[in-house]
């Protein structure tokens, strides 16, 4: 098994020291990779590249930067840098975006498939050769002189958050693998799995981003679940699949339990095609939850079993 966290703090004296603290603690239960998303008060790929750097044992990567407000130009130049900060450790993760995203830099959120296909297109010709000439609707990419960097290698793979059917299309033809988000098993193996493989020249990479917590806690941990995933329930995107795994609310996708549960649970989601399996659970465990969780990451990721 393939498998990761999700890793955020709150409320620490320096958030970057404490990343790289939970960092050392997730590679020493012997789990494989930690991903970062993108906020607005830290640089995703260059945290990765810091904690790579640190922690070299570790796969790192973002999930997910919006392509809104960016240019593949900027992100080829963060990615290329964090893959050679790492050694060959970088995965870069893009997203859609969302009128929020976008109302943060003064831009409509219109058209995002078109710009999607426009951003990866853009990126995967820098990443390829160092150089494009891409003359989009909504996005230019022509450097003037080569843009590879020494040492970024091998080639950043690129997933993207998608799981509508047009990203997922878009994703398939132009990425090398995706990033889902509160799909459950069920839609990942009747609707994601099957629209991404059928647009992909090779076998793509199926990351599942899956909320779980190791607990003896599971109402009180439940019940946080409850009010900190409501807000997905909003976002049309993550309301679709909710739907259509036949659940109610965000926090039923939620694994809380203990060992032999969240295991059981972890291995439906390879089950239905996920190739990799990344828990993000620090918002709703507390230290030793948190612990516990990633020391069953760790066994499960050394072939063990429950």
């Amino acid at each position: 098994m393939t498998l990761g966290v999700a890793l955020a703090a709150a409320g620490p004296a320096n958030y970057v020291d404490e990343i790289v603290r939970q960092s050392r603690l997730v590679a020493g239960h012997g789990v494989h990779s930690v991903w970062f998303g993108q906020r607005m008060d830290y640089d995703s790929p260059l945290l990765a590249a810091i904690v790579g750097r640190e922690v070299p044992e570790l796969q790192v990567g973002t999930s997910a930067i919006p392509v809104i407000g960016r240019h593949p130009l900027l992100v080829s130049a963060q990615a290329q840098t964090a893959q050679a900060a790492t050694h060959g450790r970088y995965h870069l993760g893009l997203a859609l975006g969302s009128a929020f995203a976008a109302g943060a830099f003064g831009l409509p959120f219109d058209r995002p498939i078109a710009r999607l296909r426009e951003f990866l297109t853009g990126v995967r010709e820098l990443l390829d050769t160092g150089t494009a000439d891409l003359h989009g609707e909504l996005l230019t990419v022509t450097p003037p002189w080569p843009a590879t960097l020494a040492g970024a290698t091998p080639r950043v793979p690129v997933l993207v958050a998608a799981m509508g059917p047009q990203a997922l299309r878009v994703s398939g033809e132009l990425a090398d693998g995706i990033l889902p988000y509160l799909a459950g098993p069920r839609t990942l193996g009747e609707h994601i799995v099957p629209a991404v493989t059928a647009a992909s020249a090779a076998a793509p990479r199926v990351v599942a981003f899956v909320p779980a917590v190791v607990t003896a806690d599971v109402e009180g941990v439940r019940a946080k679940a409850v009010e900190q995933l409501a807000f997905y329930e909003q976002v049309p995107s993550y309301r679709r699949v909710i739907e259509l795994e036949g659940v109610r609310r965000a926090a039923d996708l939620a694994i809380i339990g203990d060992e032999e549960t969240v295991a059981a649970e972890i291995q439906r989601y390879f089950d239905a095609g996920a190739t990799e399996v990344v828990l993000t659970s620090t918002d709703l465990a507390g230290e030793d939850d948190q612990q516990r969780t990633w020391k069953l990451l760790g066994e499960l990721a050394a072939g063990g079993s429950r």
